[in-house]
C-alpha cells in the first residue's frame, strides 16, 4: 500500500503524532479493539457535525466509512467471543493506521487555509481517493466469516465493500470552478489590472465565507505557514502562495475597513510586556526548558536550529544577524539558517501559561515566517496586490482616524518587511510624512509601528534619502531615541540612525542633530542587550566621519564606549569606535583621561574576538601615535602587554599581526624598551615588514569595520 506515501506532502504542514504510522505491536484481542473504537469514535466525534469548507462530499464519505467501520468494531467488543484469530489481528492493525490516517486527512481538510484547499484541489481529492482504495483493500482481505458479526452488520459491511469497488475520483465542480476564478484574480493583478471590489467580495464573502477582518488575518497567516512549509520547493508553489496572501490582505482592508481589531492589538500589546511582571508578582519559577537560553526570559515563539537547540526567535535570528555562525549554546557550526517552528514546546508553554494565570499570547505568522520567505523572488500578482494595499494604507494614515493610522502603520511596517519592491513603492507612494508626524503620537502602538516602519523603509538605499530630506523627519527620529514611549521605539530608533548613517554624508548631520549622540551614548550604557547593540553599531558608524570626533566626546559617547568595553556583545564595534576616534589628538587625549580604557583595550585583545583583538591593538597603536609622550607611556606601562602582543604577532588575523608589529617598534623607541620588550624581537621579524610603512590613504583602512551586521526588519 502506498498510504505511508500519500500523507508525505500533508505532514509537512503539521508534525503528525507517531502513532499514525506505527501499529499498536503490544495490542491483542480486547484490548485492540477498545483501541480502535476509541480512534474511530474521535474521527467520529470530531468531524461528523463539522461544516468543511471544501471536500464535502469527499469528507462526508470517509467518515461514513469511519463510522460502518466503529459499529463493526462495537459489535465485535459486545460478541465477547474471546482471541480474535491471527488474520482477524492483522487487519484490525491495518486498519489503525488507516483510520489515524483518517484524521490527518479530516483534520487538514478543517484546519488549512480555504484559498490553500482550493490551490491543491485535485491533490487532496487523490488523498481521498486513495485512502478509500486502501479501505476497499482492506475490505477483500477481511476474513468477516471467521468472527462474529449480527447480520446488520455484515450487511453494511459487504454493502460497504461493494461501494468501495465502485468509487471513482471525486473532483468538485463548484470547488475546481472557484480554484480556476481565484487564477482569474492572480492573472488580473498579474497584468496590472485590479478586480472590481464586487467582484472579490462576492468571492471572498460569499463564496470563502471571509466575512471579516480577523478571519481574514487569520486565512493570511495560515498561508503563511504553507509559506514557511513549502520553502525550498522546486514548484513555484511560493511565487503562487505570495500573490494569495497579497490579494488577501488587499482584500482585507478594501472589504473589512480598519477600525476591526485595533482594542485587540492594543490588549495583546499591553499582555505581552506584562508577562515578565506576572510571573514576578506571583513569584512563579518558569521551567528552565521554557527559557530561552539566550535571554534567559519566557520564550513567546520557541524555533529549532540546524543543530537541534531551541531559542525564541527574536533572540536566535538577532545572533544570526550578528554575523555568528554557530549554535550559542553547543558552539557547533550552523549548517543553515533556517528557523524551525517548535511548535509543541509552545503548546506547553502555552497550558503552563493558562494553568498559571500568565497571559500569553502566541506569536503573529507575519513576524514569525517573514524572515523565511522574504528573499522569495515576488511575483506580479503580488507585488501589484502589495501596491494596490500600500495605497489604501496610505490613504488612512492620511485621512483616517487616529486607530485607522495606528492599525495603517503596523500593516505599513510588516509591508516593508517583505522585500526591496515593497519598500521602494511604499516610500513612491508618499508614506513617509504621514509616518514622519506619527512619530510625535502619544499613542505607544502608533508610535513604535511608525518608527520600525520608517526602519523598515531605510533597509533600502533610496528610501535613505527620502527619509533625510523629509523636513523634520531625522529630528523626530532623534526624539524618539531620547524619549520614546516604548524601549523597542527607542532601540529601532537607534537602529534607524545606524541605517542612515551608512550614508557617508549623513552622518555629519545625524551628528549634529540636538541630543542624537548623547542618546545614543545613554543607550549604549543604560539601554537592554539588543539596544546596547543598535546604539554602539551606530556610534561606530558616525565615527568614521572626521569632524564628528568633537562632538563625541563632547555628547559622551568616548565614555560610554569606554565601559563598553567590558560587555562581550557591543566590545569589538566599541573598540573600532575608539580607533577611530583616537587618531585625532583631541580625541587621543579624551580616551587618555578615562582611566579603564586601557585597561579594557588590554582586556579584549587577552579575550576577544579576532576582531576585536584586531580594534583594540589597532586603537592602542593609534593612541600611542596621536595621544603624545602620556599617552605612550600609558600603554607601554600597562601589565601582561608585552605577552599579548608576542601572542597576537603569531596568532593574530593579518591586520592584528601588522598593528602589532607596528606597536612592538613604538615600543623600542621608548626609553628601557629593550629591558622590557626585548622578547618582541622574534614575532617583530616573523611580522611582513610592509607593516613599515602606514596605509594612509583611507581613514578607515586599518580599522576593521563590523561589515557582518546588517539592519534587521522588525
Amino acid at each position: 500500500m502506498a498510504s505511508g506515501a500519500i500523507f508525505s506532502s500533508l505532514r509537512r504542514r503539521r508534525s503528525p503524532s507517531l502513532e499514525a504510522f506505527l501499529a499498536p505491536v503490544d495490542l491483542s484481542g480486547v484490548m485492540l479493539v477498545e483501541t480502535l473504537i476509541s480512534v474511530a469514535g474521535e474521527v467520529a466525534s470530531c468531524f461528523s457535525g463539522h461544516r468543511f469548507p471544501f471536500q464535502r462530499r469527499n469528507s462526508r464519505s470517509l467518515i461514513g466509512k469511519v463510522e460502518i467501520f466503529r459499529s463493526m468494531l462495537e459489535c465485535l467488543r459486545d460478541s465477547g467471543g474471546g482471541a480474535l484469530p491471527p488474520t482477524v489481528v492483522l487487519c484490525l492493525k491495518e486498519l489503525y493506521l488507516l483510520l489515524y490516517r483518517s484524521k490527518i486527512l479530516l483534520d487538514y481538510c478543517a484546519q488549512s487555509s480555504k484559498l490553500w484547499l482550493l490551490l491543491q484541489n485535485h491533490c487532496v481529492s487523490g488523498h481521498f481517493h486513495d485512502l478509500s482504495q486502501e479501505f476497499s483493500t482492506l475490505l477483500d482481505v477481511f476474513p468477516v466469516g471467521e468472527v462474529g458479526l449480527s447480520d446488520d452488520i455484515r450487511e453494511q459491511i459487504e454493502l460497504l465493500q461493494r461501494q468501495s469497488k465502485k468509487a471513482k475520483l471525486f473532483i468538485d465542480k463548484k470547488d475546481d470552478a472557484l480554484r480556476i476564478r481565484f487564477y482569474w484574480f492572480l492573472d488580473e493583478f498579474e497584468n496590472g489590472r485590479v478586480p472590481d471590489s464586487k467582484d472579490l467580495k462576492c468571492f471572498f464573502v460569499d463564496k470563502l465565507q471571509i466575512v471579516d477582518a480577523n478571519s481574514c488575518r487569520v486565512e493570511v497567516e495560515a498561508l503563511e505557514e504553507q509559506i514557511v512549509n513549502h520553502e525550498g520547493d522546486v514548484e513555484p508553489t511560493v511565487p503562487v502562495l505570495n500573490g494569495m496572501v497579497a490579494i488577501t490582505r488587499y482584500c482585507r482592508f478594501l472589504l473589512f475597513g480598519f477600525e476591526e481589531e485595533l482594542e485587540i492589538e492594543i490588549q495583546k500589546k499591553g499582555r505581552k510586556r506584562l508577562i515578565t511582571q506576572e510571573i514576578a508578582e506571583t513569584f512563579l519559577t518558569v521551567p528552565k526548558d521554557f527559557c530561552c537560553p539566550i535571554s534567559l526570559d519566557l520564550m513567546s515563539d520557541p524555533v529549532i536550529i540546524s543543530t537541534g537547540q531551541t531559542y525564541d526567535r527574536r533572540c536566535i535570528w538577532r545572533w544570526m544577524e550578528e554575523g555568528h555562525c554557530t549554535c550559542p549554546k553547543t558552539g557547533q557550526l550552523l549548517s543553515h539558517n533556517r528557523l524551525v517552528p517548535n511548535r509543541a514546546l509552545r503548546n506547553l508553554i502555552m497550558q503552563w501559561c493558562t494553568a498559571h494565570g500568565v497571559p500569553y499570547d502566541p506569536p503573529e505568522v507575519a513576524d514569525a515566517s517573514v524572515e523565511m520567505f522574504a528573499s522569495a523572488c515576488p511575483s506580479k500578482a503580488a507585488l501589484a496586490a502589495n501596491r494596490g494595499t500600500a495605497t489604501l494604507l496610505i490613504q488612512q494614515l492620511a485621512d483616517g482616524s487616529q486607530a485607522a493610522k495606528t492599525l495603517a502603520a503596523r500593516e505599513i511596517r510588516l509591508l516593508a518587511k517583505t522585500g526591496k519592491e515593497n519598500r521602494a513603492f511604499i516610500a513612491q507612494a508618499g508614506a513617509i510624512p504621514h509616518l514622519r508626524n506619527l512619530l510625535s503620537s502619544p499613542n505607544a502602538v502608533a508610535q513604535e509601528n511608525s518608527v520600525t516602519a520608517l526602519l523598515n523603509l531605510s533597509i533600502y538605499e533610496r528610501n535613505k534619502s527620502m527619509i533625510m530630506e523629509e523636513e523634520g523627519c531625522l529630528g523626530s527620529i532623534v526624539e524618539v531615541l531620547q524619549f520614546g514611549l516604548t524601549t523597542e521605539a527607542r532601540e529601532n530608533a537607534a537602529a534607524t540612525l545606524f541605517s542612515l548613517s551608512a550614508v557617508h554624508e549623513y552622518k555629519k548631520r545625524i551628528a549634529d542633530n540636538v541630543g542624537a549622540v548623547e542618546a545614543l551614548a545613554w543607550l549604549l550604557q543604560e539601554g537592554t542587550q539588543r539596544g546596547k547593540k543598535d546604539a554602539v553599531t551606530a556610534l561606530f558608524n558616525l565615527s568614521t566621519h572626521t569632524e564628528n570626533c568633537l562632538r563625541m566626546i563632547e555628547a559622551g559617547a568616548v565614555k560610554a564606549m569606554v565601559v563598553a568595553l567590558g560587555n562581550e556583545g557591543v566590545a569589538e564595534e566599541a573598540a573600532g569606535a575608539l580607533a577611530l576616534i583616537v587618531r585625532q589628538p583631541v580625541g587621543a587625549v579624551a580616551v587618555v583621561k578615562e582611566e579603564a580604557a586601557v585597561a579594557g583595550l588590554i582586556g579584549m585583545m587577552r579575550c576577544g574576538t579576532p576582531r576585536g583583538k584586531e580594534n583594540a591593538v589597532a586603537a592602542l597603536l593609534e593612541l600611542c601615535r596621536s595621544g603624545g609622550k602620556a599617552a605612550t607611556e600609558r600603554v607601554v606601562k600597562a601589565p601582561a602587554l608585552a605577552g599579548l602582543l608576542q601572542t597576537l604577532l603569531f596568532t593574530g588575523t593579518k591586520r592584528a599581526r601588522r598593528k602589532a608589529a607596528s606597536l612592538a617598534r613604538v615600543f623600542q623607541r621608548c626609553e628601557n624598551a629593550s629591558l622590557h620588550y626585548g622578547g618582541l624581537g622574534v614575532g617583530y621579524a616573523f611580522a611582513s615588514d610592509s607593516a613599515s610603512t602606514r596605509n594612509t590613504t583611507s581613514f578607515v583602512s586599518d580599522v576593521s569595520l563590523p561589515m557582518s551586521i546588517s539592519v534587521p526588519v522588525l
